[in-house]
This record gives structure tokens, C-alpha cells and sequence, in this order.
């Protein structure tokens, strides 16, 4: 029998967890998902995107974590395989962000990268 490794497309810290179920307990809605996405972008031609909303696509893939769903579209999914999603509070302000090993190199900012 041949096993076919599966990787995980994308990986949520407790931080990110904790702030996704602190989020969509204020709007008070539980049908509610974080939604990660890529568009094109930003100084080095791709940014990240989050969201919350109760939409799924046919192409869409769920991530389930401690009770937070994670959802990536198809387009974004190739990007994000292997990445993990943070939560980082500092001076400058909070948000999520993501650790993407495919990317080759990020901009100052930390909100674009390159592949």
C-alpha cells in the first residue's frame, strides 16, 4: 500500500487561535471563519488578506483548529502551503501575519512578498 503524504496547508499559533475566537465571539456570530487569502500586490507583487465571513467556495479549503475554522481559496491555497498564521501585537499595531516559507524574500513591512 503506497501512503500519500497530505501536507497541512497552513498552521495557526494559539495567539492567532485565541484573537480568531475573541473576534467572532464580539460580532457574536459563530457561523463565522477566517478566511486567509493572496492577492497581488504591495511593493514585492503579492500580500496577504484576512477576512471573516460565512461564505465557502467549491474550491475553498477548511482548516480547523481548537474550534477556528481557517478557509483558503484555491487560487491562494498554493501559496500558503506550509505557512503559519500568527497574531502580533506591537507599538505600531496589531494583526495577524503570516510566516510563508515559500516566499523568497518579504518587503520591509512584512505585509508583501515574492516568490
Amino acid at each position: 500500500m503506497t501512503e500519500v503524504f497530505v501536507p497541512t496547508p497552513i498552521h495557526l499559533t494559539e495567539r492567532a487561535v485565541s484573537k480568531a475566537k475573541e473576534l467572532i465571539s464580539g460580532e457574536g456570530n459563530p457561523d463565522l471563519h477566517l478566511r486567509v487569502f493572496v492577492t497581488g500586490g504591495g511593493c514585492s507583487g503579492f500580500q496577504y488578506g484576512f477576512s471573516f465571513d460565512e461564505e465557502h467556495q467549491d474550491d475553498d479549503t477548511e482548516v480547523v483548529k481548537d474550534g477556528v475554522t481557517v478557509v483558503i481559496d484555491g487560487m491562494s491555497y498554493q501559496y500558503l502551503v506550509g505557512a503559519t498564521v500568527d497574531y502580533s501585537e506591537s507599538l505600531t499595531g496589531s494583526q495577524f501575519v503570516v510566516e510563508n516559507p515559500n516566499a523568497s524574500s518579504t518587503c520591509g513591512c512584512g505585509a508583501s512578498f515574492s516568490l
